[in-house]
Order: C-alpha cells, then structure tokens, then sequence
C-alpha cells in the first residue's frame, strides 16, 4: 500500500452550460486538467496558484466530495472513489471560505455530533472536544448558538471541526481566511506540530508567508496543470526574478553616481535614480543575482557617504505571478 495521498492524470471536466440560449455551447476547459502530485504523511505540501487555478476543485475531489472525470487519486493506497467511506475517516478538511457549522446548534454541539459521525469513542470525544475548545479559544464560547458568531469565531469552530477526528491527512483550504493574526498564528502552530507528529497535510493560501513558514514542497497548478513544483526557495530561485537594492545617500556625489552607472552597464542591471522623502539622492538597482555588496563597495569607493541600504529578495508571490503570466 502507497503512504501518502498519491494522484494520476487527475482531471475534472464540468458539465457545459445550459442550451437555453445557445445551441452548440462551446466544450468547457477542465478545471482541472492531468494533475499528478503527491503529499506525503509527515510534511506540509503547499498547492498554490491564482484565482481559478483548480486548487479548490483538486481539493475536493481529494476530499472525496467532487468525484474526478479521469484519472485517479488515492489515500495511502485507498481509491477516493471505490473507496470513499474508508478515505473519509482518514482526511479531513478545513475550508476557509465555506460554511462547515450548523448555524442552529452551539459550538460544543457542533464538534460533538461531527464526533459521532466520525464514530470517535464518546469518552475521548468529550475530552477531546474540550482540548480543541481551548485550542480555538471558543471554551467561554461553547455553549452559544452559532448563528451569534463572528465570522472569526465560525472559521475557528471550523478548524476544530476539521481535526475532531484527529486525521492521518488534513486538507486545508485558506483556513486561515478571516481569522484574526493571534489565531493564525496559532494555527500555524498547530499544523507545523501535526505534521511533525506525521500527520500529511496539503495547504492552499494566498497568505504566501503563511506557506514559505509551513511548507518543505509545493505545487503549482495553473488553468488546472501543475507547472512548477519545489521548495518555496528553489521556485523563487527558478524564476530568476531580480533583487532590488535600494541605496540612499547622506548627500549629492556626481563621482558615486557615475560608478554606479557603469557597475549596473558592466552586471547588466536596471538602474534607477531619485531622491527619498527627505530630498536625499537614492538609487536602486535590478538584478537577478544580488548587488548589494558590490553597489555598496562602489559607491564608497567613488567617495559617496551612505545613508541606509534596503535589500529586497524575490518573493514566493513573485515567483507564482510570474509563472502564472508565462
């Protein structure tokens, strides 16, 4: 039996539109489209991409509620399809932007009856449900209707929700979307400890520190195919997207500007000059490789006096717009 969740040639292919008002409406695109990927027990593996990208749509056909038109996916060996009620007790998701509560019933009732139908043993249930109350910050909370949350509160009663059953596979779709920076935060605790307990965990956010903190690999699917796939620093590195070295001088120095015009002529960099709020001369330079060290050992050879130096790397945002406009 394979570990891990495991996919093939996974595609998904929604039904055209309605004939109503056209005759021959043109074949839909596959929202997914051939994915093959892999997330391993014991690690956070990012999925990202831009709006539209598949991510929820793979997701869910993980998460055995959307069944794949072609190809196939399995969780450590068990088949979303032929096998989805033995998957189920596997996995469990956490989607940000979704209503996974009842609104009707209070937030202890709520993890108490998704306990029963995760068949979770009454006496560790009610301890449990306790442990993941105070792990959301809800304990005060818990016996109060759903419908008078907030919607924080709701995304944490969410969360608790997704590991009532304590999952070997935990599929988290921007879970942490609405929740205060206190709370993601410790979410992010909490997955970087699940994980390292060896639960496998597949992460969707557009919070791109969120996934450089959390994920040791990622996946990036565009129009519904992998296109990229890595450590959140060999993708940014890939892209070869340029370092911005800011450099602000304490006052005018013609002879520093010069050198400067010739280190970025000779690397081959975009050079830009102007003056910070306080009327001091800046200049920044473009590269992929990073010039700082060399501008700076320029500029006070040349007799140029300098006032600050700001480096800015790649980021992991970069690299996804990048490849997404490729």
């Amino acid at each position: 039996m394979s570990a891990g969740i495991v996919t093939h040639g996974l595609t998904k292919v929604f039904p055209p539109p309605s004939r109503l008002f056209r005759k021959r409406p043109p074949a839909p695109a596959p929202a997914v489209d051939g994915l093959s990927l892999a997330i391993p027990p014991g690690a956070v593996t990012g999925l990202l991409g831009l709006n539209g990208a598949g991510k929820t749509t793979t997701i869910k056909m993980l998460a055995t509620l959307l069944r794949p038109t072609t190809g196939t996916a399995t969780v450590d060996g068990l088949d979303v399809v032929r096998d989805a009620r033995e998957v189920r007790r596997r996995i469990n998701l956490i989607a940000g932007g979704e209503r996974m509560v009842y609104a009707r019933m209070t937030g202890r009732e709520n993890l108490w009856y998704f306990g029963q139908l995760y068949d979770v043993p009454r006496a560790v249930l009610k301890r449990r449900i306790d442990e993941l109350l105070d792990l959301v910050g809800l304990r005060e909370a818990a016996g109060t209707l759903v419908e008078r949350y907030s919607r924080g509160m709701r995304q944490r009663l969410s969360i608790a929700r997704g590991l009532i059953n304590a999952p070997a596979y935990l599929l988290l779709d921007e879970p942490t979307l609405g929740l205060d920076a206190p709370i993601a935060r410790d979410l992010r605790g909490v997955v970087a400890d699940l994980a390292e307990s060896g639960v496998g965990v597949l992460l969707t956010s557009h919070y791109l520190a969120e996934v450089e903190q959390l994920c040791r690999h990622v996946h990036v699917i565009d129009r519904g195919s992998l296109v990229a796939a890595g450590s959140p620093a060999q993708l940014t590195a890939g892209t070869r997207l340029p370092y911005s070295v800011e450099l602000t001088l304490t006052a005018p120095a013609p002879d520093a500007t010069k050198a400067v015009e010739e280190l970025a002529a000779r690397a081959g960099a975009e050079v830009r000059h102007d003056t910070d709020p306080e009327g001091r001369p800046r200049v920044t330079l473009r590269h992929p490789d990073d010039l700082a060290g060399e501008l700076t050992t320029t500029v006070v050879r040349a007799g140029g006096a300098i006032a600050r130096v700001e480096v800015a790397p790649p980021t992991l945002e970069d690299a996804i717009l990048a490849m997404a406009a490729r």
